[in-house]
């Protein structure tokens, strides 16, 4: 069983959704990525999301474009964020890391040295936002041949053909985007969410987060009353943007703790 797999396992008997923070590695600067991601855990992260920098996140609002260039600026490449999850892995070996990124430093790469380096730093999975399923089969058989889970997004104008694709392909678990547009929305439409979440489980059994547009503990909370796990990205990074370089890790794991707590509470109520 995949470390993703066994984490969902462990949460699911412990009546507990997956909080997944997400943060771009090498932001504000690399000397902080390991420390960071070390508090991710110390906030009560149960899977990390290391989004890989790219000078054209497409998929991305302006929080997360401007953490990407700031790693950029400091010369963080895909290598580089490899290599933080080695490092990362000296001190912990059991919670998930998704590398998260676009397919063009995989491609500049090349797809079978990706799949080699994610595999001997340890990494769990895969997330490439721009390879749709129907493009991305040959990164799926690499990834599997090295047990590395490679994880897709869905969207609220996913069709049932997709699906069925996305099913298919779909390993650790899925992602479905709460919102159309880019990260950082606001809004959410949490009984649009629990109908369409309800319609993506009648055809698959992986997990589904959801994520975009999730920026405090009670909306993590709502989210979590009908999903698997909550994905925390754009606050996150902005929390890290407006810190203090000394006040960024303990600022991270305050707000992610109180999530946290908030997803636990919902936990504690259904068992009553």
């Amino acid at each position: 069983m995949s470390r993703i797999a066994a984490t969902f396992e462990k949460l699911k008997r412990e009546g507990r959704r997956a909080l997944i923070p997400f943060i771009t590695a090498g932001d504000p600067d690399p000397a902080l990525a390991i420390p960071l991601m070390h508090a991710l855990v110390a906030g009560g992260a149960d899977v990390i999301e290391l989004g890989v920098p790219f000078s054209d996140p497409m998929a991305d609002g302006p929080v997360i474009q401007r953490s990407s260039e700031r790693a950029l600026k400091h010369g963080v490449s895909l290598k580089s964020v490899i290599g933080y999850v080695a490092e990362f892995r000296k001190l912990n070996g059991t919670t998930p890391v998704v590398l998260f990124g676009y397919a063009n430093p995989i491609e500049a790469l090349g797809a079978e040295r990706f799949a080699d380096l994610a595999k001997v730093a340890d990494a769990d999975g895969v997330l490439v936002v721009d390879y749709p399923p129907e493009e991305a089969h040959k990164l799926v058989a690499l990834l599997d041949a090295r047990a590395l889970d490679t994880v897709f997004l869905l969207s609220p104008t996913t069709d049932d053909a997709r699906l069925r694709r996305v099913a298919a392909l779909g390993r650790g678990y899925l992602y479905y985007v709460s919102l159309k547009g880019v990260t950082g929305a606001a809004n959410i439409d949490l009984a649009d969410v629990a109908a369409r979440i309800a319609r993506i489980r009648s055809f698959t059994a992986l997990p589904i987060g959801v994520g975009f547009g999730i920026r405090d503990a009670d909306t993590a909370k709502r989210i979590a009353a009908v999903a698997d796990a909550v994905v925390i990205g754009s606050r996150l990074v902005q929390e890290i943007e407006n810190s203090r370089r000394e006040q960024v890790t303990s600022n991270v794991t305050a707000f992610l703790s109180g999530v946290r707590q908030a997803m636990d509470t919902l936990a504690r109520e259904e068992v009553a």
